[in-house]
Protein backbone atom coordinates (compact mmCIF):
# COMPACT_ATOMS: atom_id res chain seq x y z
CA UNK A 1 0.00 0.00 0.00
CA UNK A 2 1.45 3.41 -1.03
CA UNK A 3 0.66 6.66 0.69
CA UNK A 4 0.88 9.86 -1.26
CA UNK A 5 2.21 12.93 0.40
CA UNK A 6 0.38 16.12 -0.31
CA UNK A 7 2.32 19.36 -0.49
CA UNK A 8 1.31 22.90 -1.26
CA UNK A 9 2.60 24.30 -4.54
CA UNK A 10 5.27 26.97 -4.44
CA UNK A 11 4.53 30.67 -4.68
CA UNK A 12 5.57 32.62 -7.76
CA UNK A 13 6.74 36.23 -7.94
CA UNK A 14 5.75 38.54 -10.76
CA UNK A 15 6.07 42.24 -11.57
CA UNK A 16 3.42 44.27 -13.32
CA UNK A 17 3.30 47.89 -14.50
CA UNK A 18 -0.17 49.45 -14.53
CA UNK A 19 -1.31 52.81 -15.94
CA UNK A 20 -1.54 55.72 -13.48
CA UNK A 21 -5.34 55.82 -13.87
CA UNK A 22 -5.68 52.12 -12.97
CA UNK A 23 -3.61 52.65 -9.81
CA UNK A 24 -5.77 55.61 -8.78
CA UNK A 25 -9.22 54.28 -9.68
CA UNK A 26 -8.63 50.53 -9.50
CA UNK A 27 -9.38 48.08 -12.26
CA UNK A 28 -8.12 44.91 -13.81
CA UNK A 29 -4.81 44.06 -15.41
CA UNK A 30 -3.62 40.96 -17.21
CA UNK A 31 -0.29 39.26 -16.68
CA UNK A 32 1.40 36.47 -18.58
CA UNK A 33 2.62 33.67 -16.34
CA UNK A 34 5.07 31.11 -17.64
CA UNK A 35 4.37 27.69 -16.13
CA UNK A 36 6.91 24.98 -15.34
CA UNK A 37 5.83 22.94 -18.36
CA UNK A 38 6.73 25.83 -20.70
CA UNK A 39 3.24 27.07 -21.50
CA UNK A 40 2.22 30.68 -20.90
CA UNK A 41 -1.06 31.45 -19.19
CA UNK A 42 -2.78 34.83 -19.03
CA UNK A 43 -4.22 35.66 -15.61
CA UNK A 44 -6.45 38.58 -14.61
CA UNK A 45 -5.42 40.53 -11.54
CA UNK A 46 -7.75 42.92 -9.74
CA UNK A 47 -5.94 46.17 -8.92
CA UNK A 48 -7.43 47.90 -5.86
CA UNK A 49 -8.07 51.66 -6.00
CA UNK A 50 -5.28 53.73 -4.48
CA UNK A 51 -2.52 51.11 -4.80
CA UNK A 52 0.99 52.51 -4.30
CA UNK A 53 4.02 51.93 -6.49
CA UNK A 54 5.90 48.89 -5.18
CA UNK A 55 2.93 47.50 -3.25
CA UNK A 56 2.23 43.76 -3.56
CA UNK A 57 -1.00 41.94 -4.24
CA UNK A 58 -1.57 38.20 -3.78
CA UNK A 59 -3.37 36.04 -6.33
CA UNK A 60 -4.40 33.05 -4.22
CA UNK A 61 -4.20 29.62 -5.78
CA UNK A 62 -2.70 30.88 -9.04
CA UNK A 63 0.91 29.77 -8.41
CA UNK A 64 2.53 26.40 -9.04
CA UNK A 65 0.24 23.38 -8.63
CA UNK A 66 0.45 21.34 -5.47
CA UNK A 67 2.03 17.90 -5.19
CA UNK A 68 -0.17 14.84 -4.67
CA UNK A 69 -3.38 16.85 -4.82
CA UNK A 70 -2.14 19.58 -2.48
CA UNK A 71 -3.31 23.18 -2.91
CA UNK A 72 -1.69 25.44 -5.49
CA UNK A 73 0.65 28.19 -4.41
CA UNK A 74 0.01 31.91 -4.83
CA UNK A 75 1.35 34.53 -7.18
CA UNK A 76 2.82 37.59 -5.44
CA UNK A 77 2.59 40.54 -7.82
CA UNK A 78 4.70 43.65 -7.24
CA UNK A 79 2.78 46.52 -8.82
CA UNK A 80 4.62 49.40 -10.47
CA UNK A 81 2.71 52.53 -11.47
CA UNK A 82 3.48 54.20 -14.79
CA UNK A 83 3.93 57.98 -14.58
CA UNK A 84 1.22 60.37 -15.76
CA UNK A 85 2.14 63.30 -18.02
CA UNK A 86 0.30 65.85 -15.84
CA UNK A 87 -0.53 64.38 -12.44
CA UNK A 88 1.87 63.45 -9.62
CA UNK A 89 1.07 61.48 -6.51
CA UNK A 90 2.29 61.86 -2.93
CA UNK A 91 0.49 59.30 -0.77
CA UNK A 92 -3.21 60.16 -1.05
CA UNK A 93 -2.43 63.63 -2.41
CA UNK A 94 -2.62 64.42 -6.13
CA UNK A 95 -0.75 67.35 -7.68
CA UNK A 96 -1.46 68.80 -11.10
CA UNK A 97 0.04 71.81 -12.89
CA UNK A 98 -2.76 73.85 -14.48
CA UNK A 99 -1.90 76.34 -17.24
CA UNK A 100 -3.85 79.62 -17.16
CA UNK A 101 -3.79 82.66 -19.43
CA UNK A 102 -2.44 86.05 -18.43
CA UNK A 103 -5.99 87.44 -18.43
CA UNK A 104 -7.26 84.61 -16.18
CA UNK A 105 -4.39 85.31 -13.76
CA UNK A 106 -4.93 89.06 -13.70
CA UNK A 107 -8.72 89.18 -13.67
CA UNK A 108 -9.61 85.86 -12.04
CA UNK A 109 -11.69 83.18 -13.73
CA UNK A 110 -13.58 79.94 -13.38
CA UNK A 111 -11.74 77.15 -15.20
CA UNK A 112 -12.50 73.47 -15.77
CA UNK A 113 -9.87 70.98 -14.64
CA UNK A 114 -10.03 67.24 -15.34
CA UNK A 115 -9.51 64.92 -12.35
CA UNK A 116 -9.64 61.13 -12.00
CA UNK A 117 -13.13 61.54 -10.54
CA UNK A 118 -14.54 63.89 -13.21
CA UNK A 119 -14.11 67.49 -14.31
CA UNK A 120 -14.24 70.13 -11.57
CA UNK A 121 -14.51 73.92 -11.79
CA UNK A 122 -11.79 75.89 -10.01
CA UNK A 123 -11.99 79.58 -9.15
CA UNK A 124 -8.76 81.37 -10.00
CA UNK A 125 -8.54 84.43 -7.73
CA UNK A 126 -7.78 87.81 -9.34
CA UNK A 127 -4.06 88.57 -9.26
CA UNK A 128 -3.03 84.91 -9.23
CA UNK A 129 0.63 84.09 -9.86
CA UNK A 130 2.47 81.07 -11.22
CA UNK A 131 3.20 78.60 -8.47
CA UNK A 132 0.10 79.46 -6.45
CA UNK A 133 -1.65 76.28 -5.31
CA UNK A 134 -5.39 75.78 -4.99
CA UNK A 135 -6.53 72.94 -2.73
CA UNK A 136 -9.59 70.86 -3.59
CA UNK A 137 -10.62 68.63 -0.69
CA UNK A 138 -11.49 65.01 -1.39
CA UNK A 139 -10.42 65.00 -5.06
CA UNK A 140 -7.15 63.13 -4.52
CA UNK A 141 -6.62 59.40 -4.13
CA UNK A 142 -9.71 57.62 -2.78
CA UNK A 143 -8.56 54.32 -1.26
CA UNK A 144 -10.96 51.48 -0.49
CA UNK A 145 -10.78 52.26 3.19
CA UNK A 146 -9.97 55.57 4.79
CA UNK A 147 -10.55 59.20 3.93
CA UNK A 148 -9.78 60.48 0.43
CA UNK A 149 -6.80 62.72 -0.19
CA UNK A 150 -6.82 66.22 -1.65
CA UNK A 151 -5.97 67.62 -5.07
CA UNK A 152 -3.54 70.52 -5.30
CA UNK A 153 -3.72 72.52 -8.54
CA UNK A 154 -0.57 74.57 -9.11
CA UNK A 155 -1.25 77.54 -11.38
CA UNK A 156 1.13 78.24 -14.26
CA UNK A 157 0.63 81.52 -16.12
CA UNK A 158 1.23 80.98 -19.83
CA UNK A 159 1.95 83.95 -22.06
CA UNK A 160 0.89 83.95 -25.71
CA UNK A 161 3.70 82.69 -27.95
CA UNK A 162 3.66 85.53 -30.47
CA UNK A 163 2.95 88.81 -28.73
CA UNK A 164 2.61 91.70 -31.15
CA UNK A 165 4.74 94.80 -30.71
CA UNK A 166 1.63 96.74 -29.63
CA UNK A 167 0.88 94.12 -26.94
CA UNK A 168 4.48 94.30 -25.71
CA UNK A 169 4.17 98.09 -25.37
CA UNK A 170 0.91 97.70 -23.42
CA UNK A 171 2.57 95.24 -21.03
CA UNK A 172 5.58 97.53 -20.62
CA UNK A 173 3.22 100.43 -19.78
CA UNK A 174 1.40 98.30 -17.20
CA UNK A 175 4.71 97.17 -15.68
CA UNK A 176 5.89 100.79 -15.44
CA UNK A 177 2.74 101.66 -13.48
CA UNK A 178 3.65 99.12 -10.76
CA UNK A 179 7.26 99.70 -9.78
CA UNK A 180 7.30 97.09 -6.99
CA UNK A 181 9.82 94.33 -7.60
CA UNK A 182 8.54 90.78 -7.03
CA UNK A 183 12.06 89.83 -5.88
CA UNK A 184 12.47 92.23 -2.91
CA UNK A 185 12.15 89.35 -0.42
CA UNK A 186 14.53 87.07 -2.34
CA UNK A 187 17.63 86.43 -0.22
CA UNK A 188 20.45 83.94 0.01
Amino acid sequence: RRTTTQARGSDMEHELTVPFATAVLGGEARLDVRRGDGRTEQIAARIPAGIDDGQKIRLRGQGDPGVGGGPAGDILVTVHVAPHPHFRRQGKRLDVRVPITLAEAALGAKIDVPTPHGTITLTVPPGASSGQKLRVKGQGIKPRDGAPGDLFAELAVMLPKNLSEADRKHLAAIAASYADSPRTELRW
